[in-house]
């Protein structure tokens, strides 16, 4: 790097020598003038006085602008609005009529059936989905069950065993006085029948053989029935339970609460 410096210092001393020429001792300013070439064309000028600088513009006054005042203006007046006409309140359609109910069956009672016919009428029943408007109830109802061929009572036991006596007296002893606490009681039974067309056949048998005073009547006991009870039927409803019952002519319908 020293050596580098130091060779740059030589070459600018020398190109200094070449162009002002050389600065030995025992050469001065005129010489190095006539060595010059064209030295007639050279004119010395006096030197113009430099002017001193202008004096610095004073700087302009900055006036702050002035302090806004509020002040309150009067609002103005109101201009006034004619008002607008109130819309006028548009008819509302009449509501359409609406259509009647169908008017319905309150109450409907059918029975008494049988098991066997309560199972056949619930299966016809069925299609029709009524619901909670079908219930059925069990009832029990007074029923013939059996026919009896009797004398009546004649009031007492002695009344009684008078009256047998003279049915002996006629061949007939197939009897007995009924001895129990019912409306029955001192009558004398000759014969219980299943139907009433054998009881009648017997009676008039023992009409031909003398006896007076017989008769056939039936007896009754409680038997449970099924009853169905029908609300709150359409018409439409209504015909078709119609048309089903019209199957068991032995029950008619009947109204109820």
């Amino acid at each position: 790097m020293f050596w580098t410096l130091l060779a740059i210092n030589a070459a600018l001393f020398a190109y200094g020598q070449g162009m002002l020429g050389n600065f030995r001792e025992n050469e001065r300013e005129p010489g190095r003038m006539r060595n010059q070439i064209g030295t007639e064309n050279i004119k010395l000028v006096a030197a113009r006085p430099v002017p001193p600088p202008e004096a610095a513009a004073e700087p302009e006054t900055v006036v702050p602008p002035p302090t806004p005042v509020l002040v309150m203006a009067k609002p103005p007046a109101p201009v006034p609005v004619e008002p607008k006409p109130e819309p006028k309140p548009e008819p509302k359609p009449e509501p359409s009529p609406a259509a009647p109910k169908p008017e319905l069956v309150a109450c409907t009672l059918v029975g008494n059936f049988t098991q066997p016919e309560a199972r056949r009428f619930e299966a016809m029943l069925a299609p029709l989905a009524l619901g909670q408007r079908q219930t059925r109830e069990n009832v029990a109802v007074p029923e013939v069950t059996s026919h009896i061929v009797f004398i009546p009572s004649p009031g007492s036991k002695e009344a009684a065993d008078r009256k047998a006596a003279e049915l002996k007296e006629l061949g007939i002893t197939s009897y007995f006085i009924i001895n129990d606490n019912t409306p029955m009681k001192y009558a004398i039974s000759l014969g219980v029948f299943k139907s009433e067309t054998s009881a009648q056949t017997l009676l008039a048998t023992l009409t031909k053989q003398g006896v007076a005073g017989a008769k056939v009547a039936g007896r009754t006991s409680q038997a449970t029935k099924m009853a169905y009870r029908f609300r709150a039927l359409e018409p439409a409803a209504k015909a078709k339970v119609d048309a089903v019952l019209a199957k068991f002519p032995d029950h008619p319908a009947r109204s109820c609460k």
